[in-house]
């Protein structure tokens, strides 16, 4: 590969912000433009919640949750255009997108032996990116790729995230999609184990009045700006 391999360095790229604020469709557009791999980790802490709640675990005891942290085989797709994800070679792509697993995966996030876990799985696979990868999370800047070469966090106003997510969730209520994003960023953000949090060197880029298309945008903009400064 090393005669062939793309003059550019490889590029880590860390995506974070709460909720709503476009991360998951900015980050895998980012991805696909610039030929980098692409991690949804948010997908990881998901599929470990599904795990436990098939498993009959009970999440409201942090010790049960600790305990089997280390059991399911989570293996995640790094490919923009089809990111997919497995729990013990099944396809749990579907399975963790439902309400069940939403309101709960706050709880088995917070317990730091699912964190630890999770890192070890995200940190392995961004170095295992051959061009690079754009990562998005809640912590990847401050905990997870702490040297990352290029963060951005992402924020919107509550109105403009809970309208974007319930258009996202078909027939939801504003108002009560509102109301638990808000919940979900204090659980996110007052967790002891990294939480939700801007890192001191990230590129603040507020979505609430921009299209889809300007953020993508921006964001390339900032790779890119990176990239010719190496």
């Amino acid at each position: 590969m090393e005669n062939g391999a793309p003059t550019a360095k490889p590029v880590i790229v860390a995506i974070d912000g709460p909720s709503g604020t476009g991360k998951s469709s900015t980050s895998k557009a980012v991805a696909a433009q610039l030929g980098l791999s692409y991690l949804d980790t948010g997908a990881q802490y998901r599929a470990i919640t599904w795990w436990m709640v098939s498993n009959g675990i009970d999440l409201e005891d942090p010790t049960a949750i600790a305990a089997v942290a280390g059991k399911p085989e989570i293996v995640s797709g790094t490919d923009p255009a089809a990111p997919a994800i497995t729990v013990d070679g099944v396809d749990v792509a579907g399975p963790i997108r439902t309400q069940e697993v939403t309101s709960k995966v706050s709880a088995v996030s917070a317990v730091p032996e699912v964190r630890s876990r999770i890192t070890e799985l995200q940190r392995s696979l961004a170095s295992g990116a051959e061009r690079g990868i754009v990562v998005e999370g809640r912590d990847i800047g401050t905990t997870v790729l702490p040297d990352a070469d290029l963060k951005i966090f992402l924020t919107a106003s509550a109105e403009a995230r809970a309208a974007r997510r319930s258009g996202e969730l078909k027939g939801a209520d504003v108002q009560a999609t509102r109301e638990a994003l808000i919940k979900r960023d204090a659980a996110d953000s007052s967790r002891k184990t990294s939480p939700l949090a801007k890192a001191d060197d990230a590129v603040e880029v507020d979505t609430t009045e921009l299209t889809l298309a300007q953020v993508i945008e921006c964001v390339v903009t900032l790779v890119e700006e990176k990239r010719a400064g190496k």
